[in-house]
């Protein structure tokens, strides 16, 4: 091989393997982006569930006798505005 050839193949090689390690940290930054999103989604959806079963055993241990359904119907009522919550969040 002749040195100009050398030369070429180095160049190839180097521009080749610096393109990938663009597309890489890109495709990294979309990815972090994504898990974030992902993250964000499911604390929005949770969140009114988890505070909504909280309201409901409270109001249910203020009642006389043994009773759930606050417990139920507001644990229904926080997984549906998590639901709305989620929509509106990937609507935008």
């Amino acid at each position: 091989m002749t040195e100009e050839n050398q030369h070429r193949r180095l160049r190839e090689k180097v521009e080749r393997q610096s393109r990938r390690l663009k597309r890489a940290e890109r495709e990294r930054h979309q990815w972090l982006a994504q898990t974030v999103f992902i993250g964000t989604l499911g604390l929005v959806f949770v969140i009114p569930v988890v505070i909504s079963a909280y309201l409901g055993v409270w109001l249910d241990g203020r009642l006389e006798g043994y009773s759930m359904s606050w417990t139920l119907s507001l644990i229904f009522l926080g997984v549906v505005v998590g639901a709305i919550n989620v929509y509106l969040m990937i609507k935008e």
